[in-house]
């Protein structure tokens, strides 16, 4: 099974064929500082399938998660931060390489970054699509490097 390092690399990879591939065919425009924000969420998507078991990722995705609630917090967005810790305790409810290596968990668990905005902020969901698609594709990274797909 290929470890956090190949993981990480595999999400960098991969986000950025598909950031590639939307600049390239019109769909989206690079903004620096919203490239770094999916180049995270990215590499945390690549790392949420391993965080069901003691890794040196779970460590990295935990600390990742950890600064952004306290991030959030510092924003006052509580209910944001909530949300996080939601999703973060997920993985504790089952077995290793169980729910969370299965294609229809790569689509399900970043669902909340498009559904929660979109009913609580009203925000629509084409700006929101980005983040969603970069911790799908690290989550895709991830399940075609352990072979699941």
């Amino acid at each position: 099974m290929p470890g956090y390092r190949i993981h990480i690399s595999g999400s960098i990879v991969a986000g950025l064929l598909v950031l590639l591939l939307l600049v390239n065919i019109g769909v989206y425009i690079v903004e620096p500082q919203q490239v770094a924000v999916l180049t995270v969420l990215c590499v945390l998507g690549a790392l949420f399938p391993d965080i069901d078991t003691d890794s040196k990722g779970k460590r990295i995705f935990y600390s990742g998660m950890l600064l952004l609630s306290l991030s959030l917090i510092y924003f006052k967005e509580f209910q944001w931060a909530a949300y996080l810790g939601i999703l973060a305790m997920l993985p504790g409810v089952s077995a290793h390489r169980g729910w969370t290596h299965t294609w229809w968990a790569m689509l399900v668990v970043p669902m909340p970054m498009l559904v929660l905005p979109y009913y609580i902020y009203g925000q629509p969901f084409p700006t929101l699509l980005p983040y969603y698609v970069a911790f799908v594709t690290g989550y895709f990274s991830h399940l075609l490097l352990d072979r699941e797909l």
